[in-house]
């Protein structure tokens, strides 16, 4: 969205929503590159012959990515023209919970009797998907899934009753003697070996358990291709199509509008402001 004589709202927003202007790519790849940080410090902290001697420096830069990640979230609320539909919204929801954490550990100390407290840090963790926001390419494969969903699910019907017929009849040839207690048991051993996991600690005795046994390995192997190839296929027709932009709605927030498009292809509104 572009604005005639933009205000300190209109800028920010153009900045914090919108990646194709120069300030809104160094803003995002500064956001990128505090949210790996701030991971590494979370995963170090966690090795506690690490966080025994750098336990302080890790507590300063934690309390820093989480003033700096607040102010970007009050920021991205203060421009957002719907604010509400934002903070409610998935990316909303990620930045609440990236710095959610810090706060509620200093607020409730109290919490440390009810849960440990590594649980607060491993929600920090949930930092790691604010990354989605700023690629394209996580846009194209979430596109590339969306529209094989379909194909995706009619696929994984049909692994779930091979799964179940072999794993009954496995059930049936092996039985409890062998380590097949019962019909879940034995479908469990059937998506391990589809899967070709094969984590052992189930398996057949018999010659014709272990032929069974056989026919699943083989089959795992052009399974597992199926779901690669649907995406594949899907993302390689969208190759082709116009490259997305962050352009927004301003009314229904929306992004991937075409930097000569007039209107909003989801809500209709008006994507060139009034002057």
């Amino acid at each position: 969205m572009s604005f005639k004589n933009p205000t300190l709202k209109e800028q920010l927003f153009t900045i914090i929503f919108e990646a194709d202007t120069r300030l809104g790519q160094l803003f995002d790849k500064t956001l990128i590159y505090l949210i790996l940080l701030s991971l590494l410090v979370v995963i170090l902290d966690s090795v506690e012959s690490i966080a025994q001697h750098f336990h302080q420096p890790f507590m300063i830069l934690e309390w820093t990515f989480t003033i700096l990640f607040s102010a970007e979230y009050i920021a991205r609320l203060y421009c957002a023209p719907q604010r509400l539909k934002y903070a409610l919204s998935f990316y909303g929801i990620i930045d609440l919970v990236a710095v959610l954490p810090t706060y509620l550990a200093l607020i409730f100390p109290e919490l440390h009797a009810l849960i440990d407290v590594r649980v607060l840090r491993l929600i920090r963790i949930f930092r790691i998907f604010k990354l989605t926001e700023y690629f394209s390419e996580y846009n194209h494969l979430a596109g590339a899934l969306a529209a094989s969903r379909r194909k995706i699910f009619v696929f994984l019907s049909v692994v779930l009753m091979v799964v179940m017929v072999m794993g009954t009849l496995m059930y049936v040839v092996e039985g409890p003697e062998h380590g097949f207690t019962s019909i879940p048991v034995a479908i469990y051993w059937a998506i391990t070996t589809m899967t070709t996991v094969g984590f052992g600690d189930i398996t057949p005795k018999t010659d014709l358990g272990r032929l069974i046994s056989s026919i699943m390995m083989l089959m795992g192997w052009g399974t597992l291709a199926v779901p690669t190839g649907i995406v594949t296929a899907e993302m390689s027709v969208n190759r082709d199509r116009t490259p997305p932009t962050t352009r927004m709605c301003h009314s229904c927030m929306s992004e991937g509008h075409g930097h000569i498009d007039m209107y909003c292809r989801h809500c209709g509104v008006n994507l060139i402001p009034k002057e």
